[in-house]
């Protein structure tokens, strides 16, 4: 005991930052949510994971640090789920999905701090148990300069008309910069026109943003609308200027993107990929095989701008962006279509590194500039060096197959 209190409460921990929540309880209730997740925002977590048999964890600049000293029960998980979602969540995620949603706590009458929330079945000791995932969202999107955007995107950050992708893993920050580039477009001394959002679920919101030339309508999936390719289709209902999709990641939502861009609207999206290369072809591999030409010479002829974010550990703490991107000018588009379909993934890589910048020519610059560790530049620069192995090979297969 310490002063009375139960050493179930003590502080525990081997980090600079190994407080515990100092308000924990002995069994956390509906209530205790709101104010130990207003502490951990506080502390600085980015994301904030509940696991059942397992303390609460935040990650502080990339790193995992406990929030509470005692494991969390099945009595304690249930309240957390009931408080973010409902009763009803038990029973989806004992019937095989996962929930997303929004999460916001109210300190006062004008300030709120919003949480992006997953909530997973998982097993745990070989017991069904969840894991709750609650990312921490600014309350208004950050500035493209703030996130120190290189200028070579601003300048082809709003097309005509088009796809606009930005990609990366998850936990990259696509959101984060997709929002700053929302924010741009409000904020230009021309404003943005009616730009349609549709997201699962809406992390960024832009009511502190004011502009007299824009006018922002942000749906959430499936909330507002069942899916993302119906929120297309009802985007061209509207008379938007611009679309923005939270992610195309099937079929149905790629098409209906495409066809939007098509029609004459600038259309924004992320993707789950890793490169400029690699997201041309995940998208193509969507479609049916005896349909990939096509929609791959539709895609091409749409695409914009594709840019891949990643976020890696920077040198005296935070994370430091890392961009491969290259613009789809009229004269490479033109190229790429009098280009082979089957080459079209040795030659992007070529075209980056003349026309764009790759991933490793960012880690370089972010290595030199004494940003970033030595080991995570040679990641990049060696993922590099492979594709450029691969696209020799299947130039020498190519040669061979000639002969």
């Amino acid at each position: 005991m310490e002063a009375g209190r139960p050493v179930s409460l003590l502080k525990k921990g081997v980090d600079d930052l190994k407080e515990t929540w100092p308000g924990e309880p002995d069994r956390f209730l509906e209530h205790h949510l709101d104010p130990f997740l207003l502490w951990c925002v506080k502390r600085g977590a980015s994301d904030i994971t509940f696991q059942t048999n397992r303390a609460i964890y935040g990650e502080i600049y990339g790193t995992l640090y406990p929030a509470t000293y005692r494991s969390l029960d099945g009595a304690d998980m249930a309240a957390f789920i009931s408080r973010l979602y409902g009763a009803e969540a038990l029973a989806i995620l004992a019937g095989g999905s996962d929930i997303d949603l929004s999460y916001e706590v109210m300190t006062d009458r004008f300030t709120r701090t919003r949480f992006r929330v997953n909530m997973t079945a998982i097993l745990a000791d070989g017991r069904d148990g969840v894991q709750i995932t609650m990312r921490a969202l600014p309350s208004a999107p950050p500035t493209m300069k703030q996130l120190k955007v290189e200028s070579a995107i601003l300048k082809h950050w709003r097309p005509r008309n088009g796809l606009v992708l930005v990609t990366g893993p998850t936990g990259s920050g696509k959101s984060t910069l997709l929002a700053a580039g929302n924010r741009m477009l409000i904020e230009s001394p021309h404003g943005c026109g009616k730009m349609l959002t549709y997201e699962a679920p809406i992390e960024f919101t832009y009511d502190s943003i004011s502009s007299n030339r824009s006018l922002v309508a942000q749906s959430e999936v499936p909330r507002h609308v069942p899916t993302f390719a119906a929120g297309v289709r009802n985007a061209l209902r509207r008379k938007p200027e611009i679309i923005l999709i939270g992610e195309a990641r099937d079929r149905e939502t790629i098409s209906a993107a495409i066809e939007a861009g098509q029609t004459g609207h600038l259309v924004f999206a992320t993707v789950h990929t890793t490169g400029v290369a690699a997201t041309i072809r995940r998208m193509v591999s969507t479609f049916e095989p005896n349909e990939r030409t096509e929609r791959a010479f539709a895609l091409m002829e749409t695409v914009r701008l594709i840019v891949t974010q990643t976020l890696v550990p920077k040198i005296g703490g935070g994370r430091q962006a890392l961009r491969e991107y290259m613009p789809f000018t009229e004269e490479i588009r033109e190229h790429m279509l009098n280009t082979p379909f089957d080459r079209w993934a040795s030659e992007l890589i070529q075209l980056v590194s003349k026309q764009g910048r790759t991933m490793e020519q960012s880690a370089k610059e972010a290595f030199d500039a004494g940003l970033i560790e030595k080991r995570h530049y040679l990641v990049y620069a060696q993922g590099t060096k492979a594709a450029q192995e691969r696209k020799e090979q299947e130039e020498r297969d190519e040669a061979a197959g000639h002969i």
